[in-house]
């Protein structure tokens, strides 16, 4: 069937005749760690979104309510199973003067899947084939094939770039000097130290409220709590649990809280033979992982557990999905049927400072798992190090602890990139599972694309492709002179902030 949307765009309040109040006073942001690139197509990380969603715009976003709306395009339909028609708002210029036009629009998207970029948000896109020129505002996105997400995964990559800008700059260049549309124009980087982001006050959805934005990356997690007691920081990620009851203690702060699109779980290299490569060994890791326990005694019930690899959040998602029980006696009958009578030896890489617990979360798995015979040495890594040295080359096995994000909400932005046998991020191989999600991705019709992710995630946990743990509650301490509350998509957007005393 025919699929035809529309989707106006949010009319903006005029502001003629209204008093006009100009940006004022700084905000002061620290994440955990900071991003590797603000090259806006050369990462697949939310510390990296977070800073550059201030300073680039997409075709489309997501409001409070985490729903769809067109940003940079006014309007958007489909107008047949493998084109998309992009209307775009006319007038808007990138802060060095350059037109956001469908020359721009089809720049940005054709360098993302250029394959000599080799860009790290290529994967998200490569059903796409090309990007036609309708006239000055109106671009046609063909894809490959139906694709079904398009729309969805427009609203978290995609960044709408000057491309006379890039085109007259090296890559490293453009790693460290972003120029867009956004709400935010990037001052400086200094790096270990901070970002530094200024008001752009010609921004077509009116000035932001807030002068200057600064991101500072505070890995220890304590030095992070204490730079907000201090006053020195307005806004920390990744709050432990066990430090809520300490913020909130204190009249200025406050903890704010959202249910979180990002799942952490142990992802196992099936690929490079060794006891990983046997599926009862697989399940036996998965049945000596205590999850229950884990999010009691660690996470201090700030988390929810996962069957399989989505959320609640996402479309896609099945709640009749059963995973793996805590059962170590069984492990272990599992490991002995797999040749390892006497368990076996491996390593379990995490990183340390990214996510709220991280490194506490992989020694609770290891500790769990050498009740079974899984003896895992436990290896914290430095983030940058973790992504770049081990993650994008596939030398983070034979299991590793990581987080993924997925603001487009739905299946294909999870299962595609983790687990399809072609993805950079993939350590697993299965024919008949890359056929379920290469078919729901081209599947037009709803449910017939819920019924296939559905068998995907249950072929996927019966193969223990990886060891779902939790879905994370997304902890923020607050300054309560800002007004703002936590999303589920993880965003930290200034314009959405405001300073109130």
């Amino acid at each position: 069937m025919r699929r035809t949307i529309v989707m106006v765009a949010v009319v903006l309040v005029a502001l003629g005749g209204a008093a006009w109040a100009a940006p004022a006073g700084k905000v002061v942001i620290a994440q955990g760690v900071e991003p590797t690139t603000l090259d806006p197509h050369g990462h697949a990380e939310t510390p990296a979104y977070n800073v550059l969603e201030n300073v680039y715009d997409l075709l489309l976003n997501r409001d409070n309510a985490l729903t769809l709306r067109p940003l940079l395009a006014e309007s958007y339909r489909i107008v047949n199973p493998t084109t998309w028609e992009f209307k775009l708002r006319r007038g808007i210029k990138f802060t060095n003067g350059e037109d956001m036009d469908a020359d721009a629009v089809k720049y940005s998207l054709e360098r993302i899947i250029d394959p000599a970029m080799k860009l790290r948000q290529a994967p998200a896109l490569n059903m796409l084939d090309t990007v036609k020129v309708i006239d000055k505002y109106t671009v046609h996105i063909l894809t490959k094939k139906p694709y079904a997400p398009l729309d969805a995964q427009l609203s978290q990559i995609g960044n709408i770039v000057p491309p006379k800008y890039f085109k007259a700059h090296d890559p490293a260049h453009l790693a460290k000097n972003p120029v867009g549309t956004g709400a935010y124009k990037f001052v400086e980087w200094k790096k270990d130290e901070r970002i530094v982001l200024e008001a752009n006050e010609q921004h077509f959805r009116g000035a932001p409220a807030i002068k200057q934005v600064i991101y500072r990356p505070i890995p220890e997690t304590n030095t992070r709590v204490a730079a907000l007691q201090a006053g020195d920081v307005d806004i920390i990620v990744n709050v432990p649990p066990h430090l809520i009851k300490t913020i909130e203690a204190n009249p200025s702060l406050s903890v704010s809280t959202a249910p979180s699109a990002r799942v952490i779980y142990v992802a196992i290299d099936t690929l490079k033979g060794g006891p990983m490569a046997n599926k009862k060994v697989r399940q036996a890791v998965n049945l000596a992982v205590d999850k229950e326990g884990l999010i009691k005694n660690v996470m201090e019930g700030q988390a929810y557990p996962l069957a399989g690899q989505l959320s609640p959040l996402m479309f896609g998602f099945d709640k009749e999905v059963r995973g793996y029980g805590y059962d170590a006696e069984r492990a272990k009958r599992l490991l002995a049927e797999a040749g390892y009578p006497n368990g076996i030896d491996t390593v379990l890489n995490t990183p340390d400072g990214r996510y709220v617990n991280d490194k506490q979360v992989a020694e609770a798995v290891g500790g769990s798992l050498a009740k079974a015979g899984i003896r895992a040495e436990v290896r914290p890594q430095e983030w940058g190090t973790f992504l770049n040295k081990m993650i994008y080359v596939k030398n983070a096995g034979p299991m590793f602890l990581i987080g993924w994000g997925n603001p487009s909400f739905d299946a294909d932005g999870t299962l595609y990139p983790l687990l399809h046998s072609s993805a950079i991020l993939s350590n697993y191989s299965s024919k008949d599972f890359d056929g379920l999600i290469e078919e729901a991705r081209s599947t037009m019709d709803g449910n017939k694309r819920q019924e296939l992710y559905s068998k995907a995630v249950r072929l996927a946990v019966d193969d223990a492709a990886w060891v779902p743990l939790y879905q994370q509650k997304d902890l923020y301490g607050v300054n309560k002179r800002i007004e703002w509350k936590a999303r589920s998509d993880e965003r930290l957007n200034a314009i959405e902030m405001k300073i109130v005393r």
